[in-house]
């Protein structure tokens, strides 16, 4: 295999999953080259990746209309075909994600086992012995019907020095001194019914302080601001705020010094899992078996109602699906983190 080429399009939690891959690919096949086809979200957590050799950004809201399609597709579908390459991996299953696959034109076209919107025309679905499982495992079985063996999985994040003394000063203003014991709580999350009500982030932060933890508040965009400052004003003392204030890999240097993180099914908590950080993630909507933090299926706290793992945006019963899960409860399994 000289040339390969991943398409992993969509949120950053998507492109988090599917980062095993690239590692997977150059331990197999150290000579070649590996282009990834990413939105513009994701782009950054994939920047300066050791296993990656390039980076073709899709920017979909271009081709939303006819005029934009016909003078995108031309200079994106040039840039798609400076390679020839082997095989594709259409990791996403989708039709956008298919087009792309399509017009990279790659003799070998392969996906994920789960597709949709016709993605299985143009790439042939791979169902291995991880069907069923975690879509990190399914997306390796992708890499394994490549030829790719999979003695370790890697979750390759490139930090570099500047961004890891940023992240550090900006704990230090916030009054977290090196060496300091602190929690993560990732306030937000994109679907509503994947975000923990702000209630109990608040009561969660006091009975951090009560346990000497440092509560610091991590996010970004306006919805999570505000989330953060509902949260600050219900508790008793106010935590560290972040949210909005880091880049992703900022953040990934945060949750490598965090005791432990908290938070949804959601991109930053996924990160947190995937470095090997103690991650707690409150699950409603989706199914801990196929997106809960990896490695670490034990600290999924899936909330107690018969039509969780429903995978609705917002809830059709008009619940909020997360506030089942008391504050006491991710307490009571902080604690037990902490002793083990």
């Amino acid at each position: 295999m000289k040339n390969i080429l991943v398409v992993k399009l969509s949120a950053i939690g998507d492109v988090i999953h599917a980062l095993p891959v690239s590692y997977a690919v150059k331990e197999s096949f150290p000579e070649a080259h590996l282009t990834w086809v990413v939105e513009p979200t994701a782009y950054d957590i994939l920047k300066g990746n050791p296993y990656i050799d390039d980076i073709i950004v899709f920017e979909k809201k271009k081709f939303r209309t006819w005029r934009g399609f016909l003078s995108e597709i031309g200079p994106f579908r040039k840039r798609l075909r400076a390679r020839r390459y082997d095989a594709s991996m259409d990791l996403q299953g989708l039709f956008k994600s298919a087009a792309v696959a399509w017009a990279a034109g790659a003799r070998l076209r392969i996906g994920t086992a789960h597709m949709r919107e016709g993605a299985s025309l143009v790439s042939r679905p791979i169902a291995g012995t991880h069907a069923q499982g975690h879509i990190v495992d399914r997306y390796l079985d992708v890499a394994r019907a490549l030829g790719c063996r999979v003695d370790r999985i890697v979750f390759p994040v490139a930090v570099s020095a500047r961004e890891a003394a940023s992240a550090d000063a900006l704990l230090a203003e916030g009054g977290v001194r090196e060496g300091a014991r602190f929690a993560a709580l990732a306030v937000g999350a994109n679907w509503p019914n994947k975000r923990w009500p702000p209630a109990h982030f608040a009561a969660l932060s006091d009975l951090l302080y009560g346990r000497k933890i440092i509560p610091v508040l991590v996010g970004g965009g306006r919805l999570d601001e505000e989330i953060a400052c509902d949260i600050t004003a219900r508790t008793e003392v106010p935590p560290v705020n972040l949210v909005g204030r880091t880049s992703l890999k900022e953040l990934a240097c945060i949750f490598t010094r965090a005791a432990f993180v908290v938070g949804g099914d959601t991109g930053p908590v996924h990160l947190a899992a995937g470095l090997g950080t103690r991650t707690i993630m409150l699950m409603g909507p989706t199914d801990a078996n196929r997106n809960g933090p990896y490695g670490q299926r034990e600290n999924a706290v899936e909330v107690d109602r018969s039509c969780r793992h429903c995978w609705k945006r917002s809830c059709p019963k008009g619940l909020d699906c997360l506030a089942a899960t008391a504050p006491e409860t991710v307490m009571e399994r902080s604690v037990r983190i902490l002793a083990g």
